[in-house]
């Protein structure tokens, strides 16, 4: 695992991701991040953890855009702008929600570590996804 922190775009397959990301044309991006939300969320069996990566750093494109959401790294998140990914906060959370179920390789390699900061990132990520400005639900279906 190519990790330098704990953050969803420090490792080398979320900064991978994000560069593809950046290559695919501006009206692809939105369907790339839901697609690699989906491919996590719909995961029944063991989750790679290219995939589970991948998946956190899309939700962390979508918390970026909530209200209170920290922008993507600026070195290793996506440089190149996307359309409003908001109506996928309830995909974003499936998707945190299944890198964080076993059986998922990401999982099991930061409980070989000290996973607290990692925990930290994502329930962070989780926070912001469902908290809401007053008006605004979140359907979770």
């Amino acid at each position: 695992m190519g990790t330098w922190d704990a953050g969803p775009f420090a490792n080398d397959t979320a900064a991978d991701w994000c560069n593809d990301l950046d290559d695919a044309a501006a009206d692809a991006r939105q369907g790339l991040i839901r697609a690699t939300l989906v491919r996590a969320a719909d995961t029944t069996g063991h989750l790679d953890a290219d995939v589970a990566e991948e998946a956190v750093a899309a939700a962390a494109l979508v918390a970026a855009q909530c209200p209170g959401g920290e922008p993507a790294h600026p070195h290793y998140g996506p440089d190149e702008p996307h359309p409003d990914l908001t109506g996928l906060r309830a995909l974003a959370l499936q998707g945190l929600d299944r890198a964080m179920a076993k059986p998922s390789e990401l999982l099991e390699l930061w409980a070989e570590s000290d996973g607290g900061p990692w925990q930290a990132t994502v329930n962070r990520l989780r926070s912001t996804l469902t908290s809401r400005p007053p008006g605004d639900q979140l359907h979770l279906s």
